[in-house]
């Protein structure tokens, strides 16, 4: 009879953890390059009291049977990697993909990961880095007395020198996955390679099915704050109602407890 306490307990622990996913999106409208993540959720295991089709009588079948489930969980989170917005910084440094793909960099340890977030800047070294300080690979090195950078869609850097000559400095590349969903987030907007997401991709921009880059912009995040607070309704309304379903539960314990007065 405890059974809908059990089964509502799961909606309950399923929805919290729905409104935590879209308040982490919503906390993160502002940050450069975000991409929105969205819970899934699956039903438990049913208890079957009448398996479909057992006989009724001599040449009978039943023929739907008789389940009852336990409830639902989380099976995964999966991150949308739909194009955000582009804005505007008139910053030489700053660049936005126009499609698939992301810029790696290195990361103090020495290994590899993967970021949306164009906002680039120069370190003491005249390296380009983000702003946690984690150098672009392949690196570029800007001259300390360049008056003016040029990055065109294909990623080819040029800077110009007070004299007027221009200096080739290096190709930005971009890599892509078969899987981007499935790239572990490590916070400060950069991602690792993991089993799921496959292989690196690496080349140019608009090779191995990446976008290009556009120089002086940046991509802001694909959170759209109303749609968010829709969700956050849903998810409210279904947290109330499996609430409302342990309340029935417990006053028809409480009758079928009082039968005895």
């Amino acid at each position: 009879m405890t059974r809908a306490l059990y089964t509502a307990a799961t909606g309950l622990s399923a929805q919290q953890f729905n409104t935590d996913v879209i308040a982490n999106n919503l906390a993160n409208v502002n940050t450069t390059g975000f991409k929105r993540v969205r819970a899934h959720f699956q039903d438990l295991l049913y208890q079957t009291i009448h398996l479909a089709g057992t006989p009724s009588s001599v040449g009978t079948q039943v023929p739907s049977g008789v389940q009852v489930g336990h409830g639902a969980k989380v099976i995964s989170t999966e991150r949308l990697f739909s194009q955000g917005s582009f804005r505007q910084t008139e910053n030489q440094f700053h660049l936005a993909i126009e499609g698939a793909g992301f810029f790696k960099i290195i990361l103090p340890d020495g290994s590899e990961a993967y970021t949306r977030d164009g906002s680039f800047e120069r370190d003491s070294q005249g390296q380009i880095v983000t702003h946690s300080g984690f150098l672009l690979d392949p690196q570029i090195t800007i001259d300390p007395e360049a008056i003016n950078i040029e990055i065109n869609q294909e990623g080819v850097v040029t800077e110009q020198l007070p004299d007027g000559t221009l200096n080739q400095l290096g190709q930005i590349q971009l890599t892509n996955f078969i899987n981007p969903s499935g790239l572990q987030a490590l916070g400060s907007n950069i991602f690792r390679e993991t089993a799921a997401s496959g292989a690196p991709l690496t080349g140019n921009p608009g090779q191995n099915g990446t976008g290009q880059l556009r120089q002086g912009f940046i991509e802001i995040s694909n959170v759209n704050v109303a749609e968010e607070l829709i969700d956050l309704i849903v998810a409210q309304r279904a947290y109330e109602v499996n609430s409302r379903s342990i309340q029935t539960q417990d006053s028809m314990l409480q009758t079928a407890t009082n039968l005895k007065r």
